[in-house]
């Protein structure tokens, strides 16, 4: 393969991968959209930010889709852990702004 064949191929993932960056941006602001309204519902309700039994079967459920998916299990694990980590922060402050209002 020539020079010019390289760029041009190596041009043509890394728009690919620039989309899929894009999408996945897009598809982490819709998620946290979702979990924002899941605070609310919690404070609202005096329910507690963490929800130990959910987030252990979403972990193995995002395990096994890894493996269907030829993702490394681990990795996607280490990622659903920082999600659910800021998710949780989220909902603290949610939960906080929630009490200051109401007191």
């Amino acid at each position: 393969m020539t020079d010019n064949g390289i760029t041009r191929q190596l041009t043509q993932y890394r728009q690919s991968i620039d989309n899929l960056d894009a999408a996945l941006v897009h598809i982490l602001a819709e998620r946290f959209r979702c979990t924002k309204a899941v605070g609310h519902l919690k404070a609202d309700y005096d329910l507690p930010p963490a929800d130990p039994a959910r987030e252990e079967q979403q972990i193995s459920r995002l395990r096994a889709l890894a493996n269907s998916a030829d993702l490394d299990p681990d990795f996607a694990e280490t990622f659903l852990n920082f999600i659910i980590k800021e998710v949780i922060r989220h909902h603290e402050q949610i939960a906080a702004e929630h009490s200051g209002i109401e007191q």
